[in-house]
C-alpha cells in the first residue's frame, strides 16, 4: 500500500493546535488537582495530547483512500463510518496509555488511585472527543470549500469556452465577408487570401480550444489576420505591433484581442478613403498588463454605440470571467479622431482554470 504524501507544514499547524488545546486542558486539571502543578499538568497533557494525535493522524494516512472523506486541511481524509469512531477511540486509549506511562516515567511520580485514574480518563475522553471533532468540523470545511472552489473553476472555464465559441464564427464570418468583396474587385488577390486564409484558420482554430495561450501567441495570430486585410486594403492599412520581450510569455485568453482589432478595421479604417493606421500595443505597468489597440478611423459618438456591440461586450465578458472582476476594459473615441481600447489584466494572476 503505497502511503499519501507527507505534508509537513500542515501537520505542524495540526501539532501546535494539538499544543494550544492541552495548554488549557492542563489548567483544567491543575484546578482538579492543584497540588501538582500546572507545569506538571501540562507535561501530562501534551505527552497524552501528542501521542493521540500522532496515532490519529498515522490511522488517516494508513487507511484507503475510498474509506475517507475528501482531504482537508492537509490530511489524509477522514475515514467514513464505524472507522472513524474506531479511530478515534483507540486514538484516545493508545494516547492515554501511553502519554501516561511516559509523563510518569519523565517526572517519576507512582500511579494514581483509583478515583484519580477515573477523573483522567474521563477527562481525556472528553478533550479527546472535542479536539477530534474540532479537526474533522475543520477539514470537513476545507473539502467542501475545495469543491466549491473547483465546480466555481469548472463553471468560469465552461463559460470562457462558450464566448471563445461565439467568437470564432464570428471572425470566420468577417473574414469570408472580406474574401467575398475582394473576389469582384481583384481574383489574383482573392486567391492569395484564400491561400493566406487556410493556413490562417488552421493555425488560429488550432491554437483557440485552450483557455489561454502566450500573449506572443496572440500577436501571432494578429500578424496573420492583418496580412490578410492588407491583401485588401492595400496601402491604405499601416499597422504597427509593439510586443516587449519580457512579456511574451504572460498567458491571456486566446482571440482575445482579435474582436477589438476587426472592429477598428471594418468600422474605423475602412470607412475612410485614406485609410489609416492600426497599432496594437503591450506594456507593464506595476503589476498590470495594459493591452490597446488604437485605429486613427472615423471614430464614432459614445451614445451611438449599441450596448450590445460584439466586440465590446465579448472582450468585456471574457475579461471579467477569466480575471475575476479584476481586469478592466476602456475606451474612447471621438467623430474623426479614431478609437483607443485599453485593457488592463493582472499580470501576476492565473487565468481561471483554476486559474486557466
Amino acid at each position: 500500500m503505497s502511503l499519501p504524501r507527507l505534508r509537513w507544514r500542515p501537520l505542524l499547524r495540526h501539532w501546535l493546535q494539538v499544543q494550544a488545546f492541552c495548554c488549557v486542558i492542563a489548567v483544567v486539571t491543575t484546578a482538579v488537582w492543584p497540588r501538582n502543578g500546572y507545569v506538571n499538568q501540562l507535561v501530562y497533557a501534551s505527552l497524552i495530547g501528542l501521542v493521540t494525535w500522532a496515532f490519529i493522524e498515522a490511522g488517516r494516512l494508513l487507511i484507503p483512500a475510498h474509506h475517507s472523506h475528501p482531504a482537508g486541511d492537509g490530511g489524509a481524509g477522514w475515514p467514513k463510518g464505524w472507522r472513524g469512531f474506531a479511530l478515534t477511540g483507540a486514538g484516545m486509549l493508545v494516547g492515554f496509555v501511553v502519554g501516561d506511562l511516559l509523563a510518569r516515567h519523565l517526572l517519576g511520580r507512582p500511579p494514581d488511585g483509583q478515583r484519580d485514574l477515573q477523573i483522567s480518563v474521563m477527562l481525556t475522553v472528553v478533550a479527546g472527543a472535542a479536539i477530534t471533532y474540532y479537526f474533522h468540523s475543520r477539514g470537513k470545511a476545507a473539502a467542501l470549500a475545495a469543491q466549491v472552489a473547483a465546480a466555481e473553476r469548472d463553471a468560469t472555464e465552461a463559460r470562457l469556452r462558450l464566448l471563445q465559441s461565439q467568437l470564432e464564427p464570428h471572425m470566420l464570418f468577417n473574414t469570408l465577408a472580406n474574401l467575398r468583396a475582394l473576389i469582384g474587385l481583384d481574383p489574383p488577390a482573392a486567391q492569395q487570401m484564400l491561400d493566406r486564409l487556410n493556413a490562417y484558420l488552421r493555425a488560429t482554430l488550432n491554437a483557440s480550444r485552450a483557455t489561454q495561450h502566450p500573449l506572443s501567441a496572440e500577436f501571432a495570430r494578429l500578424a496573420d489576420y492583418l496580412d490578410l486585410m492588407a491583401l485588401r486594403m492595400g496601402p491604405r492599412l499601416q499597422v504597427t505591433l509593439d510586443l516587449p520581450d519580457a512579456l511574451a510569455a504572460v498567458p491571456v485568453p486566446p482571440l482575445l484581442l482579435q474582436p477589438l482589432v476587426e472592429n477598428a478595421i471594418q468600422h474605423g479604417l475602412e470607412p475612410r478613403v485614406q485609410g489609416g493606421a492600426l497599432t496594437v500595443r503591450a506594456w507593464r505597468q506595476g503589476e498590470q498588463l495594459m493591452l490597446e489597440v488604437a485605429d486613427t478611423g472615423v471614430g464614432f459618438e459614445p451614445a451611438d454605440v449599441r450596448p450590445d456591440r460584439f466586440g465590446l461586450t465579448q472582450v468585456r465578458e471574457r475579461v471579467a470571467t477569466a480575471y475575476g472582476g479584476a481586469g478592466t476594459v476602456e475606451w474612447h473615441s471621438a467623430p474623426g479622431a479614431g478609437t483607443q481600447v485599453r485593457l488592463a489584466l493582472p499580470i501576476a494572476l492565473n487565468l481561471a482554470q483554476g486559474g486557466a
